[in-house]
């Protein structure tokens, strides 16, 4: 069992949004790959990781087009600290990126760098709410 560091509600660890490709080569593997960064991620206890991809449930019991889902993300997005973009192309996880991009939130392309940003002692770099 994990031991996870419980904060409080004052100082919340940064909200990270995980945007990587979806549709190709295939929905249920990508899906796995982002769970498993995203477990990665949590365990790390510098960040917590939101998995857009959790709508594969969702579109399996009531399906939508794709611009349903770019919508709904995009406001997921908006609540974020952060964005890790993994590699890989994808139409969604490009337009996600350019959002972030154009709100001012920080994207990275790289685990490692999300987590030195995550953990931070410079308030200058420090992400919000951050408890370093």
């Amino acid at each position: 069992m994990t031991d996870v560091t419980k904060h409080t509600p004052e100082q919340p660890l940064p909200l990270v949004y995980i945007a990587a490709p979806y549709l190709a080569p295939d929905p249920v593997w990508n899906t796995h790959d982002v769970i498993k960064l995203a477990s990665r991620l949590y365990e790390t206890k510098l960040v917590v990781p939101l998995v857009p991809h959790l709508t594969l449930l969702w579109h399996a019991i009531e399906p939508h087009p794709a611009e349903y889902w770019y919508d709904y993300d995009l406001h997921l997005l908006r609540r974020c600290d952060a964005v890790l973009r993994v590699t890989g192309p994808s139409k969604g996880a490009d337009i996600e990126t350019d959002e972030a991009a154009s709100l001012g939130i920080p994207v990275f392309r790289d685990e490692a760098a999300l987590l030195a940003w995550a953990g931070g002692s410079d308030p200058q770099t420090r992400p919000p709410n951050s408890l370093a």
